[in-house]
């Protein structure tokens, strides 16, 4: 059976991982306890408050993309929503029309949503307007993606970073963090954990903001006190589904370099 990584029941966060397996964790006694959690009240942020690029990371089914749109509602009157993920049959063209439901229900910004599976770069240079910020989500299913059709994940890498500078308005990403678990046991796996290592840490490098979140709590790695971003329910209802840091030194995803289908489980590998 295929499920999505981290769902509550049949609904998946737009940025959770379709793998293979079970589709539920959670009964859905225990999805109506946990979605009725209301987030504490917003402080009130206008647009200029929003750094030019944030970068949101996080777990399955951790309220990222939730706490990515709560930044850019509370920022704005108006976005787009780039969703990487496409709509390959009946049944995901259902949840993805659900999502943008649920946005247009319970959100006072108005949210264009534009699907991109590929050409991330360029359709970000195309969409950027001054005072409309930008949410991909997720940068993780863009590189499954770019694997999946045979790209060149350094050079697609290489283009979204030097684009971000260019661009009109603020960008928010959200990515998966998938390297916190076991080691995979095959070469493929290792492969895709190590690129989206690579392509997080190329994005938090040029970041102004970057922000974790696990259960629903933002933490602030880089950028904005933690203060200054209040914690956002980590479930959506029922029927919905910066800095100026010296950047740091990472394994660039450009040359390839802490790739490979070598065993993680080596003293030598690079983080």
């Amino acid at each position: 059976m295929i499920g999505w990584e981290g769902a509550a029941v049949d609904d998946p966060e737009p940025g959770d991982l379709l793998v293979r397996g079970p589709s539920t964790f959670l009964g859905r006694r225990m999805e109506r306890i946990l979605t009725q959690t209301t987030a504490a009240s917003a402080p009130s942020v206008d647009a200029h408050s929003l750094p030019h690029l944030t970068l949101v990371l996080g777990g399955a089914r951790s309220g990222k993309s939730r706490h990515a749109e709560a930044l850019i509602e509370r920022a704005a009157g108006e976005a787009v929503y780039l969703a990487t993920a496409e709509a390959r049959d009946g049944e995901m063209a259902a949840r993805i029309e659900r999502h943008r439901r649920r946005r247009a229900a319970q959100s006072a910004t108005e949210w264009q949503t534009v699907e991109e599976p590929l050409a991330l770069a360029p359709r970000l240079a195309e969409l950027a307007r001054p005072g409309r910020p930008i949410l991909v989500d997720c940068l993780t299913l863009w590189l499954s993606n770019l694997l999946l059709a045979g790209r060149d994940v350094g050079a697609e890498t290489a283009a979204l970073v030097a684009v971000i500078p260019t661009l009109a308005g603020p960008l928010v990403l959200v990515a998966n963090e998938v390297g916190l678990g076991i080691v995979p046991d095959n070469a493929l796996a290792r492969d895709f954990r190590d690129y989206a290592g690579q392509l997080n840490q190329a994005v938090a490098a040029a970041a102004d903001r970057v922000v974790f979140v696990a259960a629903g709590l933002p933490l602030v790695l880089k950028g904005a006190s933690a203060a200054a971003i209040p914690p956002t329910p980590s479930l959506p209802l029922k029927g919905g589904g910066g800095c100026r840091d010296a950047a740091i030194s990472s394994p660039s995803p450009l040359t390839g370099e802490g790739r490979g289908g070598g065993d993680a489980r080596s003293t030598g590998e690079k983080n």
